[in-house]
């Protein structure tokens, strides 16, 4: 009469593992992926009015793809004008394009665009528009061209930053990372 009762009880103990193993059927979270960027177009309208100013780089088959990025236009200012810059980003891997821009600006909160100009001097720029924690994203600046003519580079970074955006460049990672050359005349 022992061994009858302990062979069922032994069996229960064994399958429960299985059991509990079975009834988290909670699904991961999803994993915040970078942003998928083909074309990046920045254009610099002067304050008081003027003919704006763009450049875009375009990969239509994206980072992972066998083509290299294209620049077209030309980033070429006047010295000592003050501008307003825009960017617009699109997705081109979809027919019709993605608008990356206002998929960023609905995750403002997630993204940062950070400008790094080379020489420091030639031009300075300024994140103008803000998340809802009133923290910088960049999609809208200020720009400031030095006085005296000059050449050099533009580098525009998007930081991916989804849950540790804190104002800097540092936390996340890399949507897209593009170098504009720059005239200053």
């Amino acid at each position: 009469m022992k061994i009858t009762f302990f062979r069922p009880f032994a069996l229960i103990l064994l399958a429960a593992p299985f059991f509990t193993a079975c009834d988290d059927d909670k699904d991961p979270a999803p994993v915040d992926e970078n942003e998928i960027i083909t074309t990046v177009t920045y254009t610099l309208t002067p304050v008081g009015g003027g003919t704006p100013v763009s450049i875009t780089y375009r990969d239509p088959d994206g980072d992972q793809g066998s083509q290299p990025g294209v620049i077209t236009g030309a980033l070429t200012l006047a010295a000592g004008t003050s501008y307003t810059g825009a960017l617009t980003l699109l997705d081109e891997t979809k027919t019709p394009a993605g608008n990356t821009t206002a998929d960023i600006l609905a995750e403002a909160d997630e993204h940062l665009f950070v400008y790094t100009v080379n020489p420091a001097g030639l031009l300075t720029i300024a994140r103008t528009d803000k998340d809802s924690k009133n923290l910088e994203v960049g999609l809208a600046t200020s720009v400031q061209t030095r006085a005296t003519a000059g050449t050099g580079t533009l580098n525009i970074v998007l930081r991916h930053q989804p849950g540790v955006k804190d104002g800097t460049a540092t936390p996340g990672s890399s949507d897209v990372d593009v170098n504009f050359p720059v005239t200053v005349q």
